[in-house]
């Protein structure tokens, strides 16, 4: 029986390289009109080159790329891409289709929900905020808790012993099939692959259900406690 659903946060329940990709872009166009000579996307290229080399939620990426580009930090150029980075970031912080009818479905049907995210605690909690999430989950685990990322077992144990579950009562969705399901099935619990949020071209995520839509967990659910 499934009591208890365990969620990713981004490209699960958010289009989070959708919100990077923007917040980048207007990023790079605030330092450019503040003075920075560079070619746009030349500058977004280096960027995300960073991201990729040292994780995807590093904040000090601008620090680094224009020490790189200018051999030091310029602060009116760092500022400009602070800002613009986070008028954009929240101007495109939105969730999947389908996101708060499912959560709010789950819990009429008194399915209990957490999450785990390979994120730094703070950044977990101001998106889980910032998308309005914060009353549908008892547990948030986040790399802070553990100093482990996914697929390593340590964030999986650690979401099912705070909330006192067995691996088969919880069902874990994610749309990372090498960490998020992998680690997931070596914990033992259940999986559920959000084929929406791929980012990866994945052809085989090996997870015991495939979703191209979110709300097709109600189903999944349903049918696992008949």
């Amino acid at each position: 029986m499934i009591k208890a659903v365990i969620f990713d946060i981004d490209n699960t329940l958010m289009d989070f390289m959708r919100m990077k990709r923007a917040a980048v872009d207007a990023a790079v166009d605030a330092m450019i009109d503040a003075g920075l000579n560079v070619k746009k996307e030349e500058m977004i290229e280096k960027i995300f080159k960073v991201y990729w080399e040292e994780g995807i939620e590093d904040q000090n990426i601008f620090d680094k790329v224009l020490k790189k580009e200018l051999g030091q930090v310029d602060y009116k150029l760092l500022a400009a891409g602070i800002v613009g980075y986070k008028r954009a970031k929240e101007g495109h912080m939105t969730l999947y289709p389908h996101v708060k009818l499912t959560l709010t479905e789950l819990m009429k049907m008194g399915i209990r929900m957490g999450v785990v995210s390979d994120a730094p605690r703070l950044p977990v909690w101001l998106r889980i905020v910032g998308l309005g999430l914060h009353h549908y989950f008892e547990n948030v685990v986040s790399f802070d808790d553990t100093g482990e990322r996914k697929p390593n077992i340590k964030p999986f144990k650690k979401i099912l012993e705070l909330m006192r579950l067995t691996p088969n009562e919880a069902l874990m969705l994610g749309d990372w099939a090498e960490r998020d399901i992998v680690g997931a099935k070596n914990a033992g619990m259940l999986t559920a692959w959000a084929k929406y949020g791929n980012q990866f071209d994945t052809k085989i995520s090996g997870a015991d259900f495939e979703l191209d839509d979110i709300y097709q967990l109600i189903d999944i659910v349903k049918k696992a406690n008949l």
